[in-house]
């Protein structure tokens, strides 16, 4: 741990000007911050195999607003170089990522200054249906969607293959979930759209709104957990 700090506090000396520099003299030291992420990572792995132990990637940095208005200026360089510390953390410890890291810093008003905080989530890569266009349009267009991590990916009838593997049609980063992990189905019914999730004999299963089930149909925002990743159901009127 130490020799992943020393590297970091050498690249921000190299990175920093004056000014920059000055800013750092508040009492939250960017070192503090560097070793807290670290406390984050290694407190939140979670031991998926003997070989493979998931650790998150999206980490919120909440600061005081005396110290938040001292490094927002220069937030970005200061992102980029702890990203490079977690990353150097990670590759130490043989640990696995779901994703690209992200490090983002946030004011909090009930902190005092030289007091803050930090949050992590895991939030796994998605690599969206093979040849779908994700425009606003054919989002519109779909009767039904899933959300995961933040993106809507629309679902295709009669059904859509969910997993980590390249035969998957949704590929989901995430260590937890099998290389076919489930299906989900879609088809008309009275001329509505009708949606139901399968488990395709996952290692891990899958939840539905808190239940684990083997099949299950899905309402508008049902939610289903697979791994460490949960995703919305989003059942929609298509457009005219």
């Amino acid at each position: 741990m130490a020799g992943v700090l020393q590297r970091f506090e050498q690249r921000l000396e190299e990175a920093v000007s004056g000014a920059f520099a000055r800013a750092f003299r508040s009492a939250v030291q960017p070192v503090e911050i560097a070793a807290a992420l670290q406390r984050e990572v290694d407190n939140s792995a979670h031991i998926m195999s003997r070989d493979r132990t998931l650790v998150p990637n999206d980490f919120v940095v909440e600061l005081s607003p005396v110290d938040y208005g001292r490094l927002a200026t220069f937030a970005g360089t200061l992102s980029a170089e702890l990203s490079t510390l977690v990353q150097d953390h990670v590759n130490d410890q043989r640990y696995t990522l779901p994703g690209p890291i992200s490090i983002n810093f946030k004011e909090a008003a009930e902190l005092s200054t030289g007091r803050f905080r930090v949050r992590s989530s895991t939030n796994a890569s998605v690599t969206p249906v093979a040849g779908q266009r994700m425009t606003d349009t054919a989002i519109r267009r779909a009767e039904a969607v899933l959300e995961v991590n933040g993106m809507r990916h629309p679902l295709i009838s009669p059904a859509i293959v969910l997993g980590r593997g390249a035969e998957a049609d949704l590929r989901i980063n995430d260590p937890g979930i099998s290389r076919r992990h489930a299906e989900i189905r879609t088809r008309s019914v009275n001329g509505l759209p009708q949606v139901s999730v399968v488990d395709l004999n996952s290692t891990n299963g899958i939840l539905v709104d808190g239940r684990r089930v083997q099949d299950a149909t899905l309402r508008d925002g049902s939610t289903i957990v697979m791994g460490k990743t949960t995703m919305t159901i989003r059942i929609t009127t298509p457009e005219a």
